[in-house]
């Protein structure tokens, strides 16, 4: 009879959260007008949405959680079944268009590397490759992947949507190397319950790497501290060198490796750990250990800096050009671009993570458990510097979701923690699958791809490709020109003009799409040598409605119109329509 005494209470647990959990719903979508994120705000994946129908799907996902939190099938092989839930989560995903342009600089860069070898990307990125303000790592990856397997975009996704599960498998690991694999496996899990990510896991952008690679170099440094060896401390500098050259805003989360040192260090030292019945062997033994801490911390910071200062003495005058750009445009940039807190960790974080996050603070401090330093100092970090722009802070969200794992263990019941887990997952996969997505596929660079499609499906082997202004442009479509390459396997013939896209500076240094107006044609787009008769024409504009220039109706005297693709969101400035010509 002792046994079924909790199970009413258990049930009565699960029945409000159940209710709390539709009721956040609701609530959200009410008060969707806070939301001010600036891709996929519920102000906009709402429009046209039945949201009655993804109700009635959260119903379903609540129904299904409750009977996985009845099961532990994941507890023989944890990371496999992380990985493969998230990889396939993921992958539904990839028929998402590329729907931020800054693809565009990352796709350049790798086929530099693709056509012309990986010694040429060395010696000119930075030069003859315009890297604006990126990092070299991400592209250089892409590159080698376009290299060795093919200039396909499938292969790309395959490659980021590892990385992204690969992270899931991370968090699992470092919340089992501070605490238990309970709190791992959650917080892997929770990795899921944040549906803005499965927007970015199918981009060919450097924010899901650089996730991976930071959390990559936090589980290695974790594992040099505590095991020690060559092979560690090694693996861990490699791991610090790859995240510093991923993403520049990484450099201020790596800061987080000063605080596992530190907490390593005071953890096990004497003044902390011991006690007036302790005997002198025991302090002599915490004094050894916390001097293996120290030598093992400083072995890797200074293998880090030789591999991390190889490379930026190599490049030193690209870097410092760039961080000055940082600071002279993007910097205060951020204050015009940036996104509110609501917006970030109640829209497009589930509610129940940060509420849990928020609670395991209090749960740290009741038992001074330094160990939690290390999952809430990136938080504090963006919450301290006002760092106000989710994609600038996708790399803390493994340790926002080991946070939450953290203060869910505070109730007893393992499958109501479980339950709850399960729920914020399958919510967030079902308003990213059935709000952000559809969302995404009417975002007007979805244009590219459909046009892509159609390149792929004609007769002439090569494309010759025209882009021109509107009246008033937000950005330079010249940069959808790489775009629209990624999604055909047509050779594309482009000359830009520079004069034909030159704007006043006034109107370009403050602009959020800068880099557009500094394009820099690359020259596997120029003089190639092509039959007229073998050759479409794919004509890039603001609108498929607007006048062609003299010199492009020049150019398409004999062709006929065969393709249009108009497909508008309504929302952004930047918007591209693409026409195509054949041949009479």
């Amino acid at each position: 009879m002792g046994n079924n005494k909790p199970r009413p209470d258990k049930n009565n647990h699960i029945f409000v959260f159940s209710l709390f959990s539709l009721l956040t719903y609701i609530f959200l979508f009410i008060f969707r007008s806070f939301d001010d994120n600036r891709l996929t705000s519920w102000q906009w994946v709402f429009e046209g949405v039945n949201a009655v129908e993804i109700y009635l799907l959260l119903i379903i996902g609540i129904i299904a959680s409750y009977f996985l939190s009845r099961f532990s099938f994941y507890k023989r092989y944890p990371s496999i079944f992380l990985f493969l839930i998230s990889f396939a989560t993921a992958g539904a995903f990839w028929g998402e268009p590329e729907v931020i342009i800054d693809i565009s600089r990352y796709f350049t860069q790798a086929k530099h590397l693709e056509m012309y070898g990986i010694g040429y990307f060395i010696r000119e990125w930075g030069g003859d490759i315009n890297a604006w303000t990126d990092m070299p790592l991400v592209p250089f990856l892409y590159g080698l992947i376009f290299k060795f397997f093919g200039e396909n975009r499938l292969f790309i996704q395959i490659f980021t949507t590892f990385l992204f599960s690969m992270t899931v498998v991370f968090a699992y690991f470092i919340g089992k190397e501070l605490w238990d694999e309970e709190v791992g496996f959650s917080g892997g899990m929770l990795l899921l319950g944040v549906p803005y990510l499965f927007t970015q896991v199918p981009l060919m952008l450097i924010d899901v790497p650089a996730m991976f690679f930071l959390a990559f170099a936090v589980l290695t440094f974790i594992m040099a501290m505590e095991k020690g060896g060559m092979g560690f401390i090694s693996l861990s500098s490699f791991a610090i060198s790859l995240a510093f050259y991923s993403k520049y805003s990484t450099w201020l989360m790596l800061s987080v490796l000063v605080v596992i040192f530190v907490v390593y260090c005071i953890q096990r030292s004497p003044a902390c750990c011991s006690s007036s019945e302790e005997g002198k062997g025991a302090v002599g033994t915490r004094k050894l250990r916390t001097s293996r801490y120290i030598y093992r911390g400083i072995a890797v910071a200074f293998l880090s800096s030789l591999l991390v200062g190889v490379v930026f003495w190599y490049k030193f005058d690209v870097f410092s050009e760039q961080m000055r750009l940082l600071m002279a445009y993007q910097k205060p940039g951020l204050k015009r671009w940036g996104e509110s807190f609501v917006s970030t960790f109640f829209f497009q974080i589930h509610p129940f993570i940060t509420l849990a996050a928020l609670y395991s603070v209090y749960e740290a401090a009741k038992k001074r458990d330094i160990k939690y330093l290390i999952i809430v100092w990136l938080l504090l970090l963006v919450v301290f510097m006002q760092i106000r722009r989710i994609r600038y802070i996708i790399m803390i969200f493994p340790m926002i979701s080991l946070m939450a794992s953290y203060g869910l263990q505070r109730i007893r019941h393992k499958d109501i923690r479980r339950f709850i887990v399960y729920c914020a997952a399958s919510s967030s996969i079902i308003i990213a699958a059935f709000a952000h997505l559809p969302f995404m596929e009417k975002i007007s660079t979805v244009n590219l791809k459909n046009a892509g499609k159609y390149l792929n499906s004609i007769g002439e082997s090569d494309v010759e490709v025209f882009a021109f202004l509107p009246e008033n442009p937000a950005g330079n479509l010249a940069v959808s020109v790489p775009i629209l390459d990624l999604f055909t396997n047509k050779n594309i013939i482009y000359e830009y003009k520079e004069n034909e896209f030159r704007q006043p500076p006034e109107k370009t240094e403050k602009s959020p799409l800068r880099f557009t107006w500094e394009y820099k044609n690359p020259e596997y787009y120029e003089n190639k040598k092509y039959s007229a008769g073998n050759t479409a024409v794919a004509v890039i504009s603001d609108d498929s409605g607007d006048a062609l220039p003299e010199n492009i109706e020049k150019q398409i005297k004999g062709y006929r119109l065969t393709g249009s693709f108009n497909i508008y969101d309504g929302v952004f400035l930047f918007r591209t329509s693409v026409r195509v010509y054949q041949r009479k």
